[in-house]
């Protein structure tokens, strides 16, 4: 019994910490880089920036946004097919390193730093549907502490993305955007070793004493020939990359960034037939991928107003919020770490709620959580289009308390929708193919990441006259698609329960 205890963390399986610490570390290193891109892209030359249009920067945030999330689903696949979720999160932070200090080197050479940008899309796509897939390990399909487990993990995530923005922020401020840019590096080599040498180990010990699917170490099935494809899709994308450097190949950023959203829109929909169809599941497993369909559509409209944060939302911050207090500057960044400060202090509070209700039996299911993310994420728009009404009507700039309250609504909606999203793929996800339905629901936030990119753009202080439509039309769409799983959540439920 001591060493059955000795392997749990605040009631959990003791890997939910260290998988939470590796988490944590990979999203400080993401969200350091998320909080100054769009500013770094938008800041004339002279100042050490890029000196881009918002338009293009807030496209180029919403390429790299949804390419981080797309690229999940070859990542899924290579897990579930050849790597195993152990060696596919290993490989996918040495990689996300690896485009760190590409990123560090653009100070020499400005390409290294779409280079750079590269290595952590693919990185990304390896590293993030395997580490929430490894937390749903960890639990039975029944198991009461699953969504707390997620939540907690949850945590992790966002003391990383609350760190991030304060300190690479203040670097970039102090001493410059490629050292701003650096820190998050150091955060990524970290996570690193934090896998290798304490998440590996945890693991290993914990399957004494627990019977955990054996996919975390290594696939159920093996596919031949699938080195040969990944080495023939490397070629075609360093020849691709090779060539816009040589300035052969010319992009425009929006046009592309439109593009994507019919091919990915296109692709999932496509994705979706072709497993329902020919992928072997049974009955029920159909049933819940039907379910799985209606809330990845859910979820793309959500993600498409929450990823507006670094490029919306920041781009508010700087030209149309008052930042200056007892006469000194608040960096733009700092703003991108409301959303996880409160995620912080709410989390707990919100999952002792949802274990409240359990053992009551008044149990909020899934779905009903999955409105309710939807509902306040209309709000925290809502509060947007009330702040551009008042900039309208006398000029000037709005307090922080319109961001600040904001953030809060979305923070709701975030911890309503998301990790519980990510609780309900794992546990309904067919077993031979989980990696590619977790990566489906990563798909998503891809999707949600080129639309909020494309629209991000509108935020421009020559075009102050479009704010209140622009966050007005999130407020709608929001609203309705609650109003829509509102309206099916009983037919949602059957589907689920039925086998």
């Amino acid at each position: 019994m001591l060493k059955k205890t000795k392997m749990t963390f605040l009631g959990h399986p003791k890997p939910l910490f260290s998988l939470s610490m590796t988490e944590l570390w990979e999203r400080f290193s993401f969200y350091g880089i998320r909080a100054l891109l769009i500013l770094f892209m938008v800041e004339i030359i002279d100042k050490g920036g890029m000196g881009f249009d918002k338009t293009t920067a807030s496209a180029i945030v919403g390429i790299f946004g949804g390419s981080l999330y797309l690229a999940t689903l070859p990542g899924g696949y290579l897990a579930d097919n050849c790597l195993g979720q152990k060696n596919a999160t290993l490989i996918g932070a040495i990689l996300i390193a690896i485009g760190h200090l590409c990123i560090a080197l653009s100070i020499f050479l400005n390409f290294m730093f779409f280079i750079g940008l590269v290595f952590i899309v693919f990185g990304t796509g390896l590293f993030k549907p395997c580490a929430s897939i490894m937390v749903g390990l960890l639990y039975d399909k029944n198991d009461s502490r699953r969504d707390s487990g997620f939540t907690i993990f949850y945590m992790g995530i966002n003391l990383g993305a609350l760190l991030a923005p304060f300190i690479c922020g203040l670097a970039q401020k102090e001493y410059g955007w490629h050292i701003g840019f650096g820190i998050g590096g150091i955060g990524m080599l970290i996570s690193l070793l934090i896998f290798y040498f304490k998440t590996i180990k945890d693991f290993k010990e914990y399957t004494k004493y627990a019977d955990i699917d054996k996919t975390w170490e290594k696939p159920l099935h093996v596919k031949k020939g699938i080195g040969m494809y990944v080495s023939i899709a490397i070629m075609l994308i360093v020849g691709f990359i090779s060539l816009c450097i040589l300035g052969i190949i010319k992009l425009n950023a929006p046009l592309i960034a439109k593009n994507m959203v019919v091919i990915i829109g296109s692709g999932s929909l496509l994705y979706f037939a072709y497993l329902f169809f020919f992928a072997g599941l049974n009955k029920a497993e159909r049933k819940n991928l039907l379910v799985f369909s209606v809330l990845f559509i859910a979820s793309v409209f959500f993600w498409s107003t929450f990823e507006q944060q670094p490029t919306s939302f920041n781009l508010f911050a700087k030209d149309y919020t008052d930042r200056i207090i007892f006469g000194w500057e608040i960096p733009i960044a700092w703003f991108q770490s409301i959303n996880a400060f409160f995620i912080i202090i709410f989390a707990p509070i919100i999952s002792a709620f949802w274990i409240f209700l359990a053992k009551i039996n008044k149990e909020c299911g899934s779905i009903v959580k999955f409105a309710l993310g939807l509902v306040f994420a209309s709000l925290s728009f809502l509060v947007m289009m009330l702040a551009s009404f008042i900039i309208l009507e006398n000029g000037g700039k709005v307090s922080p308390l319109w961001l600040v309250v904001s953030y809060l609504f979305l923070t709701f909606g975030e911890l309503s929708l998301s990790p519980v999203g990510l609780s309900l793929m794992t546990q309904i996800a067919p077993k031979v193919i989980r990696g590619q339905v977790m990566g489906l629901w990563f798909v998503a936030l891809s999707l949600g990441n080129v639309v909020a990119g494309l629209i991000g753009g509108g935020v421009q202080a020559d075009n102050l006259q479009s704010l209140p439509t622009l966050f007005g039309q999130s407020v709608l769409l929001l609203f309705c698609m609650a109003l829509f799983l509102f309206a099916i959540k009983k037919s949602l439920n059957k589907m689920l329960t039925d086998k």
